[in-house]
């Protein structure tokens, strides 16, 4: 069928989506929600058969709904209607709660539903759980319903429910002197991403985001007790939490100490070392030891990396070098493995410019000390979504172990043509061929991460339940091989003779060479698409490679 996406964006579930519907033979064209017309516009040019719309922040103009059916992606269950679905559920603590497909009417989310699939709840992010839980859910959901739809014989039926209104700021207020660390942990993961609740900080107004669990510190409720890194401590009625980012008002979100200088008066509390702590409590980098595995965590929100964090990392790596372990296992985070430089705290520098070359440097050594490690094999263990320098910061690793459910983003022009480093000229050929290079640089579209592997440029899909489970077995098994000594001297040959026919100095000189004309030349297109990434400006267009319908020789298929 061709099918045409209405939405808002096209963030993790609409690729997610369009990867899954492609795979199926379904023709995918994508419009953006910018206005009526425009979607009508959309629709007139592509004549499609069935309407998705995975992502809305706005009601479909009835103009399309009455004309073509129309499904509605709605992270609630069944009967659950209205705006701040995912919120509510949050907030409040229900157990269960799921994704339904539901046919666009007059009435917000009333309309026949068409199919369903429910999960259970844990305290999380709500980021997190829109990007695994309900990501999941939908995509079972969604293939049931275009099944369904093309089968032509099923009939959706209307549910009851009852409509819940926006979650505003006063739904979300934070009383530190009354509630409990469960409860302000719950109200900050339900607004986590966007919109953060409202508050304050040093007597300044902003929205928080970003918060963990402390299991020790104590003090006056409500009162800043500590910082470590680019976290704040806040103690509550029954303990502390940690903030992890802040959006000032006016300002963009950023680290709660970028934000927020006054922040070095409070005391530091630093961990020891880079053990995995034994109690909660705020820990971006965090590394864990058993059976000949040495198992580095990073956890950097939204996975993005930051000049110092990336030099922190490298210096965790280097001192995980030093132990007596055979295999590195690079973990990164829940939602995100990595998406390589930091937008947010290069746009809040002084000089942007310079702040992307300090990035982008910072970056390459990291991946440098990967290629270079000789002491152990290194694998890198994508969990969340990755994209742009974070996919090929991974490949530097020996071996990738992707989720099934991953998407990857294996480019970096999106972001104002940005040329890119990380390797990725030395990495990628070799693993996918020169025109497979050429094509994922190029063509700027998600991929899965079965076609990561498919392709060659990972090495194993596993399975999305026991993800780690798998990846520490795997990892305990390599470590014990009989002929890892051999792997290790084949990796040091490789090593060599690479550098023998061109330096790794020679390809990151190549590649920083076009990064320098990107951040200092005279096209600023890496600086408006930046800009405009980091503010959230609305959409005005859509991208060419996504929206197939207005290529200038589109045509509809036979």
């Amino acid at each position: 069928m061709r099918i045409l996406f209405l939405t808002h964006s096209f963030n993790s579930l609409a690729q997610r989506l369009f990867c899954e519907l492609s795979a199926r033979g379904h023709l995918v064209s994508i419009e953006f929600d910018i206005a009526d017309a425009v979607s009508e516009e959309a629709v007139a040019l592509f004549k499609p058969d069935l309407i998705l719309a995975p992502f809305l922040k706005r009601a479909v103009p009835a103009s399309i709904w009455s004309a073509h059916p129309c499904f509605i992606v709605h992270p609630g269950v069944p009967g659950d209607r209205g705006p701040s679905a995912l919120d509510w559920a949050i907030q409040q603590g229900v157990p269960t709660w799921g994704v339904t497909v539901l046919q666009a009417e007059a009435e917000m989310d009333a309309g026949p539903v068409w199919a369903s699939a429910q999960f259970p709840m844990r305290a999380a992010r709500k980021a997190a759980i829109y990007r695994n839980e309900t990501t999941e859910a939908a995509v079972q959901a969604v293939l049931q319903a275009v099944d369904r739809f093309a089968a032509g014989n099923f009939t959706p039926e209307r549910v009851p429910g009852a409509a819940h209104a926006l979650m505003k700021q006063a739904d979300r207020a934070l009383d530190w002197a009354r509630m409990g660390s469960a409860d302000i942990l719950a109200r900050i993961h339900a607004a986590d991403g966007f919109p953060g609740v409202a508050d304050t900080l040093f007597d300044t107004p902003c929205h928080l985001f970003d918060a963990w669990p402390e299991s020790t510190l104590r003090g006056t409720p409500g009162s800043l007790l500590a910082r470590r890194e680019t976290a704040i401590c806040r103690a509550t009625a029954d303990g502390a939490v940690w903030i992890g980012h802040v959006k000032r008002a006016g300002g963009i979100k950023l680290p709660a100490t970028h934000a927020f200088p006054e922040a070095c008066a409070l005391p530091e509390v630093p961990l020891d070392g880079w053990w995995q702590a034994a109690a909660p409590t705020w820990q971006d980098i965090a590394y864990q030891e058993a059976g000949g595995v040495g198992t580095l965590r990073f956890e950097f929100y939204n996975g993005a990396m930051s000049t110092a964090q990336c030099l922190r990392l490298t210096e965790a790596f280097r001192w995980a070098t030093t132990r007596p372990t055979r295999v590195i296992v690079l973990a990164g985070g829940e939602d995100f493995w990595s998406n390589g430089i930091h937008l947010n705290t290069i746009e809040s520098a002084e000089s942007p410019a310079d702040e992307s070359w300090a990035n982008i440097n910072a970056i390459d050594d990291l991946a440098e000390a990967i290629l270079t490690c000789s002491s152990q094999l290194t694998v890198a263990a994508l969990h969340g979504n990755t994209g742009a320098g974070g996919c090929f910061l991974a490949r530097a690793c020996d071996a990738v172990w992707v989720r099934d459910g991953v998407m990857l983003n294996p480019h970096y022009k999106n972001m104002g043509n940005l040329f890119g480093s990380e390797f990725w000229t030395y990495l990628l050929p070799p693993r996918v061929g020169l025109d497979g290079a050429r094509a994922i640089m190029h063509h700027r579209l998600p991929m899965t991460a079965q076609e990561a592997v498919q392709c060659g440029f990972y090495d194993a899909c596993l399975p999305s339940p026991g993800f780690f489970v798998d990846v520490v077995r795997r990892a305990a098994e390599l470590a014990a091989s009989p002929d890892l000594d051999g792997r290790l001297a084949a990796k040091a040959e490789k090593r060599a003779a690479d550098e023998a026919i061109k330096p790794l100095a020679a390809y990151r000189a190549e590649e920083l060479a076009e990064m320098r004309r990107n951040f200092y030349g005279f096209d600023p297109s890496y600086h408006v698409a930046r800009y405009h990434f980091v503010a959230r400006s609305p959409h005005s267009w859509t991208p060419r490679h996504l929206a197939r319908h207005r290529d200038l020789d589109w045509k509809i298929p036979a």
